[in-house]
């Protein structure tokens, strides 16, 4: 798999190369409809490829430096498509609540066409009836706050395992170091699973489950010749893109088969059990209540978010928040206090304690500050021509909210770059899309459904390793941010690239 994934990364850039030397012999000029708009600042292009090779290996990086020249409403040209780069928090409120009617939809590309059953899912799906009735049973059926207290049990439940296990191979490693990022992302899809499903997947030999959703989420933010230059999308067929990403999916329709298949069998049996997302959405399909058909690929389109947005940002948000809570060990003995002086009366952690750690709470909107998981919101799509920020934005152009560049601009916070969770002690700002200085999760109608599922696990993994276990990193030096690497993995989501070894010191109430 690594060496297709290499072949799939070589190929675009040499035929990228032939077709550049061919492009840099001919002129480009604008259109005379271009010519007579005001359209935003833009940085110098290429012939042909445009400005896709200023995005680099870290785009939201690239172009916030970008935007430190041209302005935060940005205009770049990423092969023959028009792309708007958003980065301040003005101008973000802008596209995602004053206007956000003309930017809520998503333009249509190649692997989440794939992946997620032609846009049939919730978060690549274009703006219409159907994504809104979708969204609806998202919202009120599946990921309500009511729902997510539902299934409170299997995070309890996790959670404490969790903590055995920490114990345990604390135990047994006589002092060496563990690989928490591991066991963290264990726990995290087993609370995912548990909930969509009913049962876990750790056990499984070949770890299915969690390899081929992280290969899912490689891929679709995947280089596509179709997506920027339409004339040349054969050129996925013939390097064998599409098949590839088809077999992606193949794996995981044949595994829903399978689940949706045993769901409709213990439904008929009706013996008592507790339901999960598959039960809701089979009730929801059988009961007639939407407007149009939910079919069995509606309801798989649906479960393929589930799993891609529940697993993936809860255990990459907790790895760089215990990341950061090393690199500063003032904070880390600061919240530390606060989550036993909280949870000490009884000697453990509840759920309904969580609203009293204030300072935990600081320290998590921090982090995702610093860190979101997807630093590049996912695109949008002007439905019509619109005016933003005093310049024209012609229909049909694609639309970047850079949250990193938004959650780091000077403008807004101190110190931008530290860790500072004290900022946010006299700052009510929340992550729920409301404050467009914190926008983690997105904001208006596109605001992700699943934000306060992620939320509750998240605060409930961290409250309870922060109470049970000292925490520090191997070397045990002084000053920990020269021995701790911070680098990051580009994808849908950001990740820590090193795995995160840490050495617990069990904790006694």
């Amino acid at each position: 798999m690594a060496q297709l994934q290499s072949n799939l990364f070589l190929l675009p850039l040499l035929v990228l190369s032939i077709f550049i030397l061919f492009a840099l012999t001919r002129s480009s000029s604008s259109s005379g409809k271009n010519q007579k708009l005001k359209l935003p600042p833009s940085p110098p292009r290429l012939p042909w490829i445009g400005n896709l090779h200023q995005l680099g290996s870290f785009p939201h990086r690239s172009l916030q430096a970008l935007s430190k020249k041209y302005g935060d409403v940005m205009l770049l040209h990423l092969g023959k498509v028009p792309t708007l780069i958003v980065s301040s928090a003005e101008m973000a409120k802008d596209v995602m609540k004053t206007q956000d009617i003309v930017f809520c939809s998503r333009p249509q590309t190649t692997a989440p066409n794939i992946l997620f059953y032609d846009g049939h899912d919730i978060a690549f799906a274009p703006y219409g009836e159907y994504w809104r009735q979708v969204r609806r049973i998202c919202v009120l059926e599946l990921l309500s706050l009511k729902r997510v207290h539902q299934f409170q049990y299997a995070r309890m439940e996790e959670v404490a395992e969790l903590v055995s296990k920490i114990r345990k191979a604390s135990a047994s490693a006589n002092g060496a170091p563990i690989n928490l990022g591991e066991l963290l992302v264990s726990t995290s899809n087993n609370i995912i699973c548990r909930c969509i499903l009913g049962q876990k997947f750790e056990d499984k030999e070949d770890n299915w489950f969690g390899e081929t959703t992280k290969e899912l989420m490689t891929q679709v933010m995947s280089f596509s010749f179709g997506d920027f230059f339409p004339s040349l999308k054969w050129i996925d067929r013939a390097r064998g893109y599409l098949a590839y990403l088809k077999s992606i999916w193949l794996e995981f329709d044949k595994f829903f088969d399978k689940l949706i298949d045993e769901h409709k069998a213990a439904q008929k049996e009706g013996k008592p059990r507790k339901k999960d997302i598959v039960d809701i959405l089979l009730d929801v399909q059988k009961d007639g209540s939407l407007d149009f058909e939910l079919t069995t690929s509606n309801v798989k389109a649906i479960l393929q978010d589930m799993f891609v947005g529940g697993s993936d940002t809860s255990w990459t948000a907790a790895i760089w928040l215990m990341s950061e809570l090393l690199q500063n060990p003032r904070v880390m003995k600061k919240v530390q206090e606060e989550v036993r002086r909280v949870a000490g009366r009884r000697g453990y952690v509840e759920e309904s304690d969580i609203k009293e750690m204030k300072y935990m709470t600081c320290v998590i909107k921090e982090n995702l500050r610093l860190h979101p998981p997807a630093p590049l919101l996912l695109p949008r799509e002007a439905m019509s021509d619109v005016k933003l920020g005093g310049y024209d934005i012609p229909a049909k152009t694609q639309v970047f909210v850079n949250a990193y560049a938004v959650q780091r601009d000077p403008k807004v916070w101190d110190k931008p770059d530290e860790f500072m969770p004290e900022r946010f002690e006299e700052n009510s700002v929340g992550f729920v899309g409301q404050e467009f200085e914190l926008i983690p999760f997105g904001a208006g109608r596109r605001v992700c459904p699943g934000l306060a599922f992620g939320v509750a696990s998240a605060e409930y993994v961290l409250a309870n390793i922060l109470f049970w276990f000292d925490w520090k990193l191997p070397s045990g030096g002084s000053k920990l941010n020269e021995t701790l690497d911070m680098s990051e993995v580009y994808g849908l989501t950001v990740h820590k690239k090193t795995p995160l070894y840490l050495i617990p010191t069990p904790y006694s109430p």
